[in-house]
């Protein structure tokens, strides 16, 4: 019996992988974990021998597209052409046509590289690469692109308003032309003559309060409100732990510790490890959310909304300052609370400049010449998280505001 939309759509999974039977060869396989994937079943012309081949996944393809591709298939049967080898014939064809272009170049680099980086790392550089490069140098040789082709292609992103992304995209072109070179793709990286060719970019700083005040007032927003448990979490614990809003939203229930107070993980802009000790006030919210989200599949402590299997949206915390009327252009980024910390931690509770910069996580050598390690400071560093949350919950409660002396 042929299949039906809906019995597709109903489809479970089960223990073991099973299929459902279309016609003429066509079938759809189910995976334990819910995966479907379309099959066509078929007779090599010559030797007779049993093939299958993969038609594609479903939703992505539905069941009318799919026997679309199962006749087309089977054209190929009858004229005695093997699909399979003509899908491999076509891949080399265009692996062939693009060996040594820039966008061979910079698929390698991609694969080889950016993969490595965190999600939204590879999507905003990717996405760069995809508008404002690609299209204009991605089928040309490597080896022929010069500095004057690559800044005429700045130029068009640049003279739309973009000059932030121009430059950002000059970064990255340098990049794939450095790796081209390692692989022996290229002989040299022309964007080093391009310095200085682009507008300079105007820095903006992400909005951020450092007015103990305005500070207050926030914190008894975000315990107002009146979303989901896990944005609501995520915005109360965000202040206390002023880490980039990236490395909270991937935060993993397996790398924290509740007993020890302590959070382990992999910083996503330097890539060290670093340790954040968790005040009582941190804990509290953790626990609250545990029971909610520490059972899940994917072990996100902020799970995303629609699927469990991934991480809270990059946008949630600062879709969640939306809805509390928080301007995010002009008063306060999820990411502000990095500068709001800097500030605070060093003029109203006295800390040292390095404690709270290793405490940011950020990879500045001392005047000994030793790196960041993410243990040192680290009895300093807990009394501070814990003087932090502290504070916070004075200036939430509206307390007089009392600057501290000095700590070293």
């Amino acid at each position: 019996m042929a299949l039906t939309d809906m019995a597709i759509r109903k489809a479970k999974p089960r223990e073991r992988l099973y299929k459902l039977y279309d016609e003429r060869g066509l079938y759809l396989e189910v995976t334990p974990k819910g995966s479907k994937r379309w099959r066509f079943r078929y007779r090599h012309p010559e030797t007779g021998k049993e093939r299958r081949i993969s038609l594609g996944v479903y939703p992505d393809i539905k069941l009318k597209a799919a026997r679309k591709r199962r006749d087309e298939a089977r054209e190929m049967v009858d004229a005695g052409i093997d699909p399979s080898d003509a899908r491999k014939m076509e891949k080399l064809s265009r692996k062939e046509a693009t060996e040594g272009t820039f966008l061979a170049a910079a698929q390698d680099w991609n694969d080889n590289h950016l993969s490595k980086k965190s999600p939204g790392h590879q999507e905003r550089t990717w996405g760069i690469l995809r508008r404002n490069v690609l299209p204009y140098i991605g089928d040309r040789p490597i080896r022929e692109i010069k500095a004057p082709e690559i800044l005429r292609m700045l130029r068009i992103t640049e003279r739309s308003g973009l000059v932030d992304t121009a430059h950002r995209a000059l970064q990255i072109t340098g990049q794939i032309f450095r790796y081209a070179i390692t692989i022996g793709m290229a002989e040299e990286d022309p964007t080093p003559a391009l310095r200085g060719a682009l507008a300079p970019v105007k820095t903006k700083h992400m909005p951020a309060p450092t007015d103990p005040a305005a500070v207050g007032e926030y914190l008894r927003a975000f315990d107002a409100f009146k979303g989901g448990a896990v944005v609501s979490a995520a915005i109360r614990l965000l202040p206390l732990l002023f880490v980039r809003p990236g490395e909270l939203r991937t935060m993993r229930w397996e790398d924290v510790n509740l007993e020890e107070g302590e959070w382990r993980y992999v910083t996503s802009k330097t890539g060290t490890d670093h340790l954040v000790p968790l005040s009582r006030q941190a804990l509290a919210i953790l626990k609250e959310l545990q029971p909610l989200t520490g059972h899940l599949p994917g072990g996100w402590v902020f799970p995303g909304g629609r699927s469990p299997l991934k991480p809270m949206s990059e946008a949630a915390i600062n879709a969640a300052y939306r809805r509390l009327g928080i301007d995010t252009k002009t008063e306060l980024t999820g990411h502000g609370w990095r500068a709001v910390a800097r500030t605070l931690l060093h003029e109203e509770l006295g800390y040292a400049p390095e404690v709270i910069e290793h405490q940011l996580a950020h990879a500045v050598p001392d005047t000994l010449g030793r790196a960041y390690n993410r243990t040192r400071f680290l009895k300093q560093r807990k009394e501070m998280m814990q003087a932090w949350a502290d504070y916070l919950d004075k200036l939430k409660a509206g307390a007089e505001i009392v600057k501290f002396p000095a700590r070293h």
